[in-house]
């Protein structure tokens, strides 16, 4: 007697919903596999970066930023050849310089900042981390301004840092290989001089 054939009976809803959920954890497991692995560093030597170093940094910032159109970068040098010419007598001036008395006849000084009513001096910021590593930072001189009629710092007006953001590599450790480093693109303010503000009550 030939024997009937029962149908074959489809896939239950409960197993494709059991395989459709495996498939998704297999997924998200090999996306969270990838987010963890650590990003791809280029690290130099100590060595390589003192006889390179120049080349080695345009790689990370490309070759169309220059640093030198910077005015906190190029006025670096002009300072420190003004403390090597007269180191002693710099020092001596500038130690207690507070808020200077302005002269109210013109004065043969070009500088801004001396000719300025929230006059201001230059420093170097020096971080080895850093490049460029030295940048001249401004320093407000007064907490008010200067009064134009008595030459003579008023309350009437408050001296604040003008800040320019400035595109900087900061160096830092390797994290898979020991006594090496890479760089990272940050971007900090750099102080280039005062000026005069309301007050604020």
């Amino acid at each position: 007697m030939r024997q009937l054939q029962h149908p074959r009976h489809p896939p239950s809803k409960w197993l494709l919903c059991a395989l459709l959920l495996a498939y998704l954890g297999t997924c998200q497991a090999s996306k969270k596999h990838k987010a963890e692995d650590p990003p791809h560093q280029l690290c130099f030597s100590q060595e390589e970066l003192q006889g390179g170093s120049r080349d080695i940094l345009q790689h990370f910032v490309g070759k169309n930023l220059r640093w030198d159109r910077y005015s906190s970068v190029t006025l670096v040098k002009h300072l420190e050849a003004l403390q090597k010419e007269s180191r002693q007598r710099r020092q001596k001036r500038h130690q207690g310089q507070g808020c200077p008395n302005l002269q109210i006849q013109p004065s043969s000084r070009s500088d801004y900042n001396e000719r300025s009513i929230s006059p201001w001096r230059y420093r170097i910021d020096v971080d080895e981390n850093r490049y460029p590593q030295k940048l001249a930072f401004a320093e407000c001189l007064c907490s008010g301004c200067i009064d134009v009629e008595t030459g003579s710092e008023t309350s009437n007006l408050n001296s604040v840092p003008v800040e320019q953001t400035m595109m900087v590599l900061r160096r830092k450790p390797c994290t898979h290989l020991s006594g090496a480093f890479t760089f990272e693109l940050d971007y900090i303010k750099v102080p280039v001089g005062c000026t005069c503000v309301l007050p604020k009550y």
